[in-house]
């Protein structure tokens, strides 16, 4: 049998070759991130990334599923597009947020990240050049859709919806005490509190006093200078913040999920799987609303999602936001699109982009 010794010099002399690999292979992505500069292309491409872990995934390996190979390639992804051109990303601050968990697990280690107080300044940051990429949430499937990312979606037609990510949401309690009984104060946001009220009282903790904070990063960073104090947050937050995990996953639900949107300013080119967001204002007149989803039932497009959303500068009109599967440039959402646009219906595409929840 070999020794350890003997085994970390096979693994030693198979980095060497994988790093060697790994070299050859930006090599080609510089040829390509030259190519790109004289068209014009877009560096990210989500549909060529999924095509790649969708054709390495039918590879037969022993070791590694989908999910080890998505991780290992989303940051060969990222050291890819950032030799073609230096990635910022703008998301919902402050760091160790949920929203920087989802920009990070999309674009890497290597990126620029700048967070953001406030969802619309993450868009202003798109309109003015400063990110090439935001990454907002968009819903939580027990919070609901976020209001002000479908408000900034119209406010700011530039912007477009280029990818989606959805994240399955786990909180941690983080503390730098030994044992429960020392915990004094819980920092949280609210919304991340009540989501972790039965692990709190099967563990003596619901009568703890409470301080809510703006966002879990923010209780990472307090529960850090508090003592006798626990935070409930992200792992993120917690390992940005150096605070220990003391349970981890301790969220009522265990299904809590939330989508994300990356947004840019390019179109996706169309591939097998694809989603396309469109705000849509129907014709003021009975049935308007039923006569432009008859449209979609008659050419066989799937509607995912609809949301109405008040016109603020309208007393009580809406308009509504529509989700269905399809890219802006197939055929049947173009005759869909051009015979609402003969009926009067308002109809603005937000983006095409491919199916995140696949």
């Amino acid at each position: 049998m070999k020794s350890i010794e003997d085994l970390r010099v096979g693994i030693d002399k198979i980095d060497d070759e994988i790093i060697r690999l790994i070299d050859l292979r930006m090599d080609y992505v510089k040829k390509i991130g030259e190519l790109k500069q004289t068209t014009g292309s877009a560096v990210y491409r989500p549909e060529r990334e999924r095509a790649i872990i969708s054709r390495l995934d039918g590879v037969k390996l022993k070791n590694l599923n989908k999910e080890a190979i998505e991780a290992i390639f989303f940051e060969i992804f990222s050291v890819s597009r950032n030799l073609e051109k230096p990635q910022v990303v703008a998301f919902l601050g402050p760091f160790g947020t949920y929203t920087h968990q989802a920009a990070k697990a999309r674009f890497g280690a290597i990126s620029t990240y700048e967070p953001l107080s406030n969802i619309e300044a993450v868009f202003k940051s798109l309109i003015t050049k400063e990110a090439k990429y935001g990454v907002v949430p968009i819903e939580n499937n027990t919070e609901g859709a976020v209001g002000v990312t479908l408000d900034c979606l119209r406010k700011y037609q530039e912007v477009k919806i280029v990818a989606e990510i959805y994240m399955d949401i786990h909180h941690s309690l983080v503390t730098n005490c030994t044992q429960t009984a020392e915990i004094a104060q819980i920092f949280s946001h609210p919304q991340a509190y009540n989501q972790c009220l039965k692990f709190l009282d099967d563990h003596g903790l619901s009568g703890v006093k409470f301080t809510a904070t703006k966002s879990t990063a923010k209780a990472a960073q307090a529960t850090l200078e508090t003592p006798n104090s626990a935070a409930i947050c992200s792992k993120i937050a917690a390992e940005l913040y150096g605070v220990p995990v003391m349970y981890e996953k301790i969220e009522d639900n265990a299904n809590n999920r939330t989508r994300f949107f990356v947004l840019s300013d390019f179109k996706n080119q169309r591939s097998d799987r694809n989603k396309t967001s469109i705000l849509a204002k129907t014709d003021d007149k009975p049935g308007g609303l039923v006569e432009l989803l008859q449209m979609f039932r008659n050419e066989g497009i799937n509607l995912t999602k609809l949301e109405s959303r008040p016109i603020k500068s309208h007393d009580f009109k809406s308009v509504f936001y529509i989700d269905f599967e399809g890219h802006i440039d197939d055929e049947g959402v173009i005759r869909v699109l051009e015979n609402a646009t003969r009926h009067a219906h308002e109809i603005t595409w937000l983006g095409s982009y491919l199916n995140g929840d696949e």
